[in-house]
């Protein structure tokens, strides 16, 4: 394996300037992730601070019992408790088979990040990853992509989730699920590695009575990175939410503010001439209530004029000391929106650093005066790893096409696949097509007139005729432009090969395709072998030479 880095733009134009160092957008944040001694400011800042270190380390262990395990991971288990110790955090929704790449990828950046630090700083540096349980989105994770008639297909899991349930809580079928498994694994094709893929999915199926979508997902993610000691949280997990109580306690005590914080960030945001990436009103009140009855997540909001907290239309209402007590008895019906579960995860970890993605980058920028608002600020915002694998098979097809990688990684290949084509077109044959064609409208013209002072009433049935004539003609040319490419066939098949490895259906490899495509490739321990190169944080895309 080898990385090239090279400079692409992110998927946002408030990341890709976070990325390139802007000065601007750098005020949006507390610290400078790419200057050392901000992670200095950073421990500084962390020391002054109290953590509920044990009974965190406690909860980890218990939840994480369940998973594949490690002499690693009970390491950092013990780091956690040490009064030194900071953490490396990033997280990402429980998805079918860990989710596209970018998920796998997020896990990469926190555990190398992690080590890194703790080589520079000398301080215990625990990798721990934030598994967003409390979600309810069910349609962003009940999905892959496989390749099916050389373009990209959407595989849905064939049960249904009407309710708005919690991740979490969502129950896994273990037959329906491996049926699911073993179909798209079927559609990578069979390789040296493909048995024990199938074993490896049987295994993570199989490895507990009652399975959910956030235990499916738990299991592969500490199958894959189990040696290197990454601890895992579950953000709708019940146990946590009894360390969360007073959390709440402060965010339902402050919730105008809050919002109010997010509110007058967004307006600077909007004036450096960026659109805010979090939907958010005067009434939010940035907290889920869990609805058991209906199995529903409901977002509140408070009614100043009644001054109550509302959900579904008014149908449910808490006044302030209802909700407070909630939050003290019953901490498992409230969860985190966007704008409190970074300040959840904050309270919670002595977090030096946040891996985020570039949709992450965009909204903890509506943050700082919310984080302010508490007297603490946020942690180093790193960019995570954006990673592309380049199979040696898609670098030959580069160059006998003479593409650029950077240019196909930014904008796929359909502008070059055209140009070909048209390169290899009989311009001559195409001249004369059009000569038919003025030929044909001129003529009609003609009998359009005579036929006009004949009888007017055939008038739609010149036209008409003209019509199929055109339509003769441009069938033909279609004919003669489908010869051309079945002429060329060996070479368009490069481009479409190149096309979804790269840059399937115009996103990036990442968003789209899923690990197992790859560990069916390389091998059960080719994440392994990621983790053992060499990465640097400097907002360059990696592109993995295989």
């Amino acid at each position: 394996m080898e990385i090239l880095n090279l400079s692409l733009p992110a998927a946002n134009r408030f990341a890709t300037g976070y990325l390139e160092g802007s000065s601007d957008i750098q005020n949006f944040f507390h610290y400078d992730y790419k200057n050392d001694s901000d992670y200095i400011q950073r421990l500084d800042e962390l020391t002054r601070r109290k953590f509920y270190r044990q009974e965190l380390a406690d909860h980890i262990k218990g939840f994480m019992s369940k998973f594949p395990h490690s002499a690693e991971i009970e390491k950092n288990i013990d780091k956690l408790r040490l009064d030194n110790s900071v953490a490396v955090i990033g997280g990402q929704q429980a998805g079918l088979l860990t989710g596209p790449l970018y998920s796998v990828h997020k896990v990469i950046s926190i555990i190398k990040l992690a080590q890194q630090k703790e080589r520079e700083l000398g301080i215990p540096v625990v990798p721990i990853f934030w598994i967003a349980g409390e979600d309810h989105d069910y349609q962003e994770v009940n999905h892959v992509y496989v390749l099916k008639n050389n373009k990209p297909e959407k595989w849905i899991y064939p049960e249904k989730n009407l309710e708005k349930k919690m991740v979490t809580d969502i129950p896994v079928n273990k037959e329906t699920c491996l049926a699911w498994v073993e179909e798209i694994i079927e559609t990578f094709g069979e390789t040296n590695h493909t048995n024990h893929l199938r074993q490896f999915a049987k295994t993570a199926l199989t490895s507990a009575e009652e399975l959910t979508f956030v235990d499916f997902f738990a299991s592969m993610i500490m199958e894959m990175f189990k040696e290197s000691g990454l601890l895992i949280v579950d953000s709708g997990n019940k146990g946590i939410r009894k360390l969360e109580k007073e959390f709440f306690t402060k965010m339902i005590r402050d919730h105008a503010e809050i919002t109010s914080s997010v509110l007058a960030q967004q307006q600077k945001v909007d004036r450096a001439g960026f659109r805010p990436a979090i939907d958010i009103g005067e009434d939010a009140a940035n907290l889920f209530y869990y609805d058991e009855l209906n199995n529903e997540r409901l977002l509140l909001q408070f009614d100043s004029q009644a001054g109550v907290f509302t959900a579904r239309n008014g149908d449910i209402q808490f006044s302030m000391e209802e909700l407070l007590e909630i939050a003290s008895e019953y901490p498992e019906f409230l969860s985190n929106n966007v704008v409190t579960r970074p300040l959840m995860q904050e309270w919670l970890f002595p977090t030096l650093a946040f891996i985020g993605g570039p949709g992450e980058i965009a909204y903890w920028a509506e943050l700082k005066q919310v984080f302010e608002h508490f007297q603490i600020k946020m942690p180093l915002l790193v960019p995570r790893l954006n990673i592309t694998i380049l199979d040696r098979s898609v670098e030959t097809d580069l160059a006998e096409l003479n593409l650029e990688l950077q240019a196909v990684l930014e904008s796929g290949t359909e502008r070059h696949q055209l140009e070909f084509i048209d390169s290899q077109r009989d311009k001559e044959l195409d001249d004369i097509f059009d000569q038919v064609r003025q030929t044909l409208s001129t003529q009609y013209g003609y009998i359009h007139s005579k036929v006009e002072h004949l009888d007017k009433g055939l008038l739609p049935l010149v036209k008409k005729n003209e019509d199929i004539l055109h339509k003769q003609i441009s069938f033909m040319e279609k004919k003669i432009d489908e010869a051309v490419c079945r002429k060329h066939d060996a070479i368009l098949k490069k481009f479409t090969r190149v096309e979804n490895a790269l840059r399937p259906g115009g996103s990036p490899q990442e968003r789209v395709w899923n690990p197992f495509f790859y560990l069916n490739q390389y091998g059960t321990d080719f994440i392994s072998k990621l983790l053992q190169l060499e990465f640097t944080f400097d907002g360059m895309h990696k592109v993995i030479k295989m």
